[in-house]
């Protein structure tokens, strides 16, 4: 999956140490929707990974952190932008 760009995108996370790079290690910059308590990011799935998805029913999500997971979200409908 690739983050993408959407409408109500009102701000860009860039990867760590992407001063002068859009691309560091392939991490991708994430365009994102924030009202300063929650983020909401936009995935496209490749036809690959729609066919799978499809078949087996899951989706899994990495999420970088240290010893702790934050809480999150993942979704098919837009319900945080309505």
């Amino acid at each position: 999956m690739k983050p993408v760009k959407f409408e109500q995108s009102n701000r860009t996370l860039s990867p760590p140490g992407a001063q002068y790079s859009d691309n560091v290690d392939g991490i991708e910059p994430l365009q994102i929707w924030t009202d300063g308590e929650q983020c909401v990011s936009c995935w496209k799935m490749s036809p690959k990974e729609r066919l799978s998805a499809l078949f087996s029913g899951c989706v899994w999500i990495a999420v970088l952190s240290g010893e702790t997971q934050p809480p999150i979200s993942a979704m098919v409908e837009r319900e945080y932008l309505k």
